[in-house]
């Protein structure tokens, strides 16, 4: 399986959020590939399509009080954000997020 036939199996509204959220991922320049079933991001970051949501992970190694802050769940390694819909995605909150996992972990 690829990302492409994984998002291809999602129903709405987690579908839309997933294609919404891999071309932020992708656009910052992190290559994917399948790993454990669902969308992995350089070992940074994933995507998996829940029943009612899609969860965005984030490696939290080195990340800062103020952006952890940001971020769902109690993990040591990694922590998620949780999207209902492609309207509840913050692009630029993404994107800071996704630049100081980059650094970081």
């Amino acid at each position: 399986m690829n990302v492409n036939e994984y998002i291809d199996k999602q129903k709405s509204p987690n579908k839309e959020s997933l294609i919404k959220l891999r071309k932020i991922i992708v656009s910052n320049g992190l290559k994917e590939e399948i790993k454990m079933g669902v969308p992995w991001y350089e070992d940074k970051l994933y995507l998996v399509g829940l029943r009612d949501s899609v969860n965005m992970g984030f490696c939290v190694n080195g990340l800062n009080e103020k952006e952890m802050a940001l971020l769902n769940g109690k993990g040591k390694l990694m922590r998620h954000l949780k999207f209902k819909n492609e309207k509840e995605i913050d692009k630029e909150k993404i994107i800071k997020l996704i630049k100081a996992v980059n650094k970081r972990c």
